[in-house]
């Protein structure tokens, strides 16, 4: 069951019991057509050690009533907000595909404009701001996105292939889409906090050369760390992946 734990905004959403004092943070923001529901099983996987929380954009589930935001920078706005009013404890951000474009832009904001200060930008299954991969689907083809969701595996093919549910989900996912495409980073920009990128070996989407280019984006040190499987490498979550989040948010290594 998924708990609002921020009534302003209603932005993000805790999975399992509440943490302890002092427990640790890992605050996760979906892929694009994506939503708080990606990071259930990654959240059950780190409980008790690691508290996950999850960005729910508007649009979707249980905010499915209210207008999409189809920028990043409103997304930023929103998830800023939310982070803000979180209550003060280690934390860490995690961004997968889109994601990892609105957790960098996040953890800007906070260092430009206050808030709690991450002591790290994990990046997943994205390439660094500027690098755009060919072929990506147009966001006002439907067609495109559809076949790309289907190429990905992101999304059951049964709800894809029912014209209820998919009539249902359009409005997010040409408002993501659009967003990650309109995407253009402010020349230059940096964060202060090191960056972590995690790559699914099998990632269609995305060259461990577009990868390393995060390292250009930060001076405080990067590294990259590769997994088995393709874009989706993380439902459900492999050992592997709950052995380095659990390192890294902890504050040691775990290779």
């Amino acid at each position: 069951m998924a708990h609002i734990i921020d009534e302003p905004t209603r932005s993000l959403r805790r999975f399992g019991a509440a943490p302890s004092r002092g427990t640790p943070t890992l605050l996760c923001f979906p892929h694009a057509g994506g939503s708080a529901s990606f990071f259930a099983p990654l959240a059950h996987a780190l409980a008790p050690d690691v508290t996950v929380l999850a960005a729910q954009y508007p649009g979707r589930q249980d905010r499915v009533a209210e207008p999409c935001l189809d920028a990043i920078g409103p997304l930023t706005d929103l998830m800023y907000h939310a982070t803000r009013a979180m209550a003060p404890r280690p934390l860490v951000l995690f961004g997968h595909s889109m994601g990892a474009i609105v957790a960098y832009e996040v953890a800007r904001r906070l260092e430009l404009d206050g808030g709690p200060q991450p002591t790290r930008l994990i990046v997943s299954a994205r390439g660094a701001p500027g690098r755009r991969r060919n072929g990506r689907p147009r966001w006002d083809k439907d067609d495109e996105l559809f076949e790309e969701m289907r190429s990905l595996g992101g999304t059951d093919v049964g709800v894809l292939d029912d014209p209820d549910l998919t009539e249902l989900l359009l409005p997010m996912i040409r408002a993501d889409f659009k967003a990650h495409e309109e995407y253009r980073p402010v020349p230059g920009a940096t964060v202060s906090v090191p960056i972590t990128a995690f790559l699914g070996e099998e990632d269609p989407t995305t060259s461990v050369e577009d990868v390393r280019e995060w390292d250009r984006h930060t001076p405080s040190g990067f590294d990259l760390r590769l997994f088995r499987g393709g874009h989706f490498y993380l439902n459900p979550p492999p050992r592997a992946v709950v052995a380095a989040l659990t390192g890294i948010v902890l504050g040691h290594n775990a290779d």
